[in-house]
């Protein structure tokens, strides 16, 4: 009986979980025909559609897996750097995210990959060097390295600061007079 509510379908469009265009899968009748058919996503597999479509797909299919093999060998083997703030034995204040180690691939390598597309594998809570990877296209994947260093600029302004202050008693004559004499006046 579960048989009579199987439907075969054609993916026009990648199905998480399901296959790639092209592909044909058996799904539930209802979700074929109230979610995959009407977004467009599969066409009900027949068999004049089957050889229609064949040819077409795997002239696309070719075509985009030798773009994600370039992509990947560009991005393969890469380090990006990732300034992060960090405290005390190399911890960081909170943790690397997808979206950022996005954001230093464009920046650092020129290449756009969505966020959702890459896999940290567990969260980069620490400096140093972390290993992640980016699913290019299906099963094509690179691996890259992250490498977490402290934002030396925020640490830099805030030592510069207290070498200031710790400086400072040796002005007290001049800070404190300029103050009093605000204070004769308001007075």
């Amino acid at each position: 009986m579960e048989k009579a509510r199987d439907m075969k379908v054609i993916l026009l469009k990648e199905l998480k979980g399901r296959g790639g265009e092209g592909d044909v899968v058996d799904v539930a009748q209802g979700y074929a025909v109230n979610y995959l058919l009407p977004q467009g996503i599969a066409i009900e597999a027949t068999k004049g559609e089957l050889e229609q479509r064949r040819h077409n797909i795997e002239k696309r299919e070719l075509a985009r897996t030798t773009d994600a093999n370039v992509l990947k060998n560009a991005l393969d083997g890469k380090t990006v750097k990732v300034y992060a703030r960090v405290g005390e034995e190399g911890q960081l204040f909170g943790s690397i995210t997808t979206a950022m180690l996005a954001q230093a691939i464009l920046e650092q390598l020129g290449v756009t990959v969505d966020r959702k597309k890459i896999d940290l594998g567990k969260a980069i809570k620490t400096a140093g060097k972390h290993e992640f990877t980016v699913s290019v296209y299906r099963d094509i994947k690179a691996t890259l390295e992250v490498n977490v260093v402290s934002d030396d600029d925020s640490i830099e302004i805030v030592e510069t600061i207290e070498e200031r202050l710790e400086d400072e008693p040796e002005l007290p004559a001049g800070d404190d007079e300029a103050p009093s004499e605000a204070t004769e006046e308001t007075e």
